[in-house]
Parts: C-alpha cells; structure tokens; sequence
C-alpha cells in the first residue's frame, strides 16, 4: 500500500473545548454495521474515533466489549487486526472522518509485524494506537515508535490511578496525540458515578504534563452528565461501552452521541 497521510490524534484536541472521544468496535455486529455506526457517531459529533480490533484476549475489556469483540470475531469476515485496518481505510478514503485511533493489544501487533503495521495503518489514514499491554518502557515500544513515529502516527500511553510519580512521567514523556487517563481500577465497563478522586488524577497528569499534551479521560464513562462532569476536568472525555451497547442500530449510536457532544460541548 503506498504511504498515506494519518490525521494527527492532537488535532482532535484543537477546537478551543473538550474534546469527545468514541469508542466503537470494528466489525460489531457486521462490517457494514460497523461502518455506517461510525460514521453515525462521526456526524453527531465525536472529534475523535477509537476503533477497537477483535481480540480474544482484551485483558482491559469489560463485559460489553469482550461480547463485542466476540461476535465480530466469529461473524463472516472473522474480524481481526488485517481487516480493521482495510475497514479504516475505507472510512478514511470518505473525507470528512475525525482522526482514528486504533485500539488494539501487543500480540496481535507482533503477530502483524510492527515495521509493516506501521505502513499500513498510515496508508490506512490511522492517525495513532492506544496499547494497553504495551507500557511506555517495554523494549517493544522503542522497536514500534522506530516504526510509526516517522510516519505520523501518534502512539497513546495510560496514566492509572495506581501510577506513581515515575511512571506518570514516563508516560507523559512517552506519548503521542494525548495522554489516556484511566479513571478508575480495573476493566471498562459502565459504572453508576465517576470515582472522587478523578480530579486529583487529572490534576497529577497534567502536572507531569505541564501543557504539552492533552489529557483524556476514559473507563466508565457513561452517560451524558458524567461526561459533562469529565469535560470539566479534562480536555477530552472518552465514552466506550455505552455506545458499544447501541452500535447494533446506528441510528441509536448518533441520537446518544449527539448528547454526549452536547454535553461535553456544554460544560
């Protein structure tokens, strides 16, 4: 594939407010359900597009993804990382896509071979890769940033409640597009309220980051209010598992992205 021109991840964090960052996965329930929920969401209003890659081992996943990721992996197609990339290559040959971010896991990316993966998620228009298995000082992360990093495409590293002052700033340091807060311990997943100690995380990131990179918020984020209370605490709000939950009718997936932009544009 010749090398194409990926959106940068940054660009999603430059209209002046919060940015709203979606979660869909590639494939759920069939390809073209996939697409046309995507290109729901990009319509009404999310500013960036994480596209999650079926995974039988998605260590970070909860149960609403974990579901997703299984049907797609078992639908006609058998979805996999090769045919996530071929399907952002058609959504970004469109026009008028936000910047897309791929969410994905190390192994499928080793099995794939980093150098290539790298080639063809650029000549797919991928703009970056959010690795949760993939900590900023792992002897792997130096091989894929040799690969991507001249390419444009932005690599995102998670800062957790349990990081210390260390690791923060390694993970500052390390990233590319935005730094990926996590929320709370454990999977994603819906939850009833925001943990109380989200704005001293927040506050802990930014003061590694000292303004260098935007910082994200994800993992339970669920319904318009928390994510109005997340847009006021950071500069992007990340919303998964609630829209994974509707992205068997596209239709769904933009009347409650429209709220979720309303919201966080409101805030």
């Amino acid at each position: 594939m010749a090398v194409g021109t990926p959106r940068s991840l940054g660009s999603a964090f430059s209209h002046g407010r919060p940015a709203l960052v979606t979660y869909l996965m590639a494939g759920y329930p069939d390809r073209a359900t996939s697409i046309a929920s995507i290109r729901a969401a990009a319509r009404a209003g999310a500013d960036l597009i994480e596209l999650g890659v079926p995974y039988a081992d998605p260590l970070a996943d909860g149960p609403t993804i974990v579901e997703a990721a299984n049907v797609a992996r078992s639908a006609a197609g058998s979805f996999g990382l090769a045919e996530t990339l071929a399907l952002a290559a058609e959504l970004t040959a469109d026009g008028g896509m936000p910047p897309i971010a791929l969410m994905t896991y190390l192994n499928p990316m080793l099995r794939y071979g980093l150098p290539r993966l790298a080639a063809d998620a650029a000549a797919a228009g991928i703009g970056g890769f959010v690795v949760p298995d993939l900590p900023p000082d792992n002897r792997m992360t130096d091989t894929w940033l040799a690969a991507a990093q001249p390419l444009g495409i932005d690599t995102v590293f998670l800062a957790a409640p349990t990081s210390t002052p260390e690791r923060l700033q390694t993970v500052v340091e390390a990233s590319a597009g935005f730094i990926y807060v996590v929320s709370s311990v454990g999977v994603t997943g819906e939850r009833g309220a925001l943990p109380p100690e989200l704005a001293d995380l927040v506050e802990r990131v930014r003061r590694w980051s000292a303004d260098r990179l935007p910082v994200a918020v994800g993992f339970g984020v669920s319904t318009p209010e928390q994510a109005a209370t997340v847009a006021r605490l950071a500069d992007g709000v990340i919303v998964g598992s609630a829209i994974v939950k509707r992205q068997v009718d596209p239709e769904a997936v933009a009347a409650f992205v429209a709220l979720l932009a309303e919201a966080v544009r409101d805030a």
